[in-house]
């Protein structure tokens, strides 16, 4: 074992406690539910998503058709001790995990990934054996909540760029080996490539990339220039020529530089593909680069912004570009349209949201009589009880096509059959509204069964992602200070959550 294998014992301590308690007690196998969600957008401080996407199904599945407490994980465990010096765990606790903690016996009910999702939204279901769907909860945060946090950062920034083309960059700042699944849900939310070449690779798409400013420096220090070193550049790679153009000065040396190279490139039958700009005023820098190439007669060479990118800075530059634009007597749209954003540290890392609040809660034990017993964890704080029971999940549309409520119901309730609905607030008594029938335009059930080792493509799931964000309202996707989308409950589940609260508190 090493670190980053992610087998077996990728879980927390108290985890694999709790599994031996339950087996001790008789219980490790009583049927039990547990959901997965989240009950805050990623607050940036600045600004605030209004939505979520939920990403990291897929590779989940995979772990848990994969993994298993091996010869290694077992005699690891056997050489835990208790603070008094006896072993932690039992022979027969351990004979166990071996022979019976098997992930594969878990069902999962799950939105299916890419899609949007909102704060005490039922995300996943995690249905099975109670130890075993007990020790599963660390790997599952942990697989989800990263991806998801990514790929709705993704998502912002991609709407930011009002349809430019964003490249992933980060992965020299993310966390370790996260950077994989960081580059795979920063696709998902809407990046066309990432740098990451071994994450491009096991997701068969290409990576994108330029070059630093030490293949500069190199030659200086060699006694030769800038402009050798971008022809140096051009005749390794003259499909693929993006020259990064601040290492000296940019617009009295590197552009002009870049251009003297461009037209050779074209003389000899090659289109060249940009410039980058990586530090400075980018807006200003970018509308001056855009009059130069223009100048030149390479209206159509891209322009690659990068360096400390996100959804605000990417906003503020193009409004800065429409001023500058204007001022030099360029068309804004002609300089916009040609941007490409390297978005790097603030997307792989979330930058001002570093952690989604995803939690997993136990909220049925299989009754004897074959049925469920509702389970729920009460606390001072409203906003942590979560829904009890088992559930169905549905996004009520309008008749514009936009999402208007995700109804949280009793499993054998149908919505559509309904006339007007009164829906209630998830954790707060009191909050209700009614939503009449006319108004409905569709009811669409939001969760189901995924399949292990049927992974949708990339192109799908940025497609899945892009539709139903652009069924949203728009206030909803407002980079700062966005609507509040609501997830509420049917008047039987809320009646439902009710009885269980009194019921439990009635047995304190």
């Amino acid at each position: 074992m090493k670190l980053g294998d992610r087998g077996a014992l990728f879980t927390d301590h108290y985890q694999l406690v709790m599994g031996q308690l339950y087996h001790r007690e008789g219980m490790a196998e009583r049927p039990s539910q547990f959901d997965y969600f989240y009950r805050t957008n990623p607050d940036y401080g600045t600004h605030q998503a209004g939505f979520g996407l939920t990403v990291g199904l897929a590779p989940l599945l995979d772990w848990l058709a994969d993994t298993r407490f091996g010869d290694d994980e077992l005699a690891a465990l056997a050489r835990l001790t208790t603070g008094g010096g006896a072993p932690l765990f039992d022979a027969d606790y351990l004979d166990w995990l071996r022979d019976g903690c098997d992930f594969s016996l878990l069902e999962l009910d799950a939105v299916a990934e890419g899609r949007v999702v909102h704060p005490h939204l039922p995300i996943v279901t995690v249905t099975g054996p109670l130890a075993v769907a007990q020790i599963v909860e660390t790997a599952l945060l942990n697989h989800l909540n990263y991806a998801s946090l990514v790929a709705t950062k993704a998502a912002r920034v991609k709407q930011s760029a009002l349809g430019g083309v964003v490249l992933e960059f980060g992965m020299r700042r993310g966390a370790g080996a996260a950077v994989d699944e960081g580059a795979r849900a920063a696709l998902i939310g809407g990046c066309e490539a990432t740098s990451n070449v071994e994450a491009s690779v096991v997701l068969g798409t290409a990576p994108r990339g330029t070059h630093a400013h030490s293949l500069v420096q190199a030659y200086l220090a060699s006694g030769l220039g800038e402009l050798d070193a971008f022809r140096a550049f051009a005749r390794s790679y003259p499909d693929d020529c993006t020259l990064l153009v601040d290492t000296i000065d940019t617009l009295q040396s590197g552009v002009p530089n870049a251009i003297t190279v461009f037209h050779e490139l074209v003389a000899a039958g090659h289109v060249p593909r940009g410039v980058r700009l990586d530090s400075g005023d980018l807006a200003y820098l970018g509308v001056q680069a855009a009059k130069q190439l223009d100048d030149a007669g390479l209206p159509e060479v891209g322009i690659v912004l990068s360096g400390d990118l996100d959804e605000l800075t990417i906003w503020q530059i193009r409004d800065q570009i429409t001023a500058e634009a204007n001022r030099e007597g360029l068309d804004p749209a002609s300089v916009v349209r040609r941007l490409v954003y390297g978005v790097g540290t603030r997307l792989i890392t979330s930058h001002g949201a570093g952690a989604l609040d995803g939690v997993y809660k136990l909220v049925a034990l299989g009754a004897d009589d074959g049925g469920w017993e509702p389970a729920i964890k009460l606390s001072e704080n409203p906003a942590k009880i979560p829904i009890p029971g088992p559930k169905a999940v549905w996004r009520l549309y309008d008749h514009r096509g936009v999402a208007q409520v995700d109804l949280v119901t009793l499993p054998d309730e149908r919505p559509a059959d309904s006339g007007d609905l009164t829906v209630f607030h998830p954790y707060l008594d009191g909050v209700s509204r009614t939503i009449r029938r006319a108004d409905v335009g569709r009811i669409e059930p939001l969760r189901s069964s995924p399949r292990r080792g049927v992974e949708d493509g990339l192109d799908t799931l940025r497609d899945r992602a892009r539709a139903d964000i652009d069924q949203l309202d728009p206030g909803v996707r407002r980079l700062v200070n966005p609507h509040r989308y609501h997830v509420s409950l049917s008047a039987e589940m809320k009646q439902r959550q009710r009885a269980v609260v009194q019921q439990v508190r009635d047995r304190v």
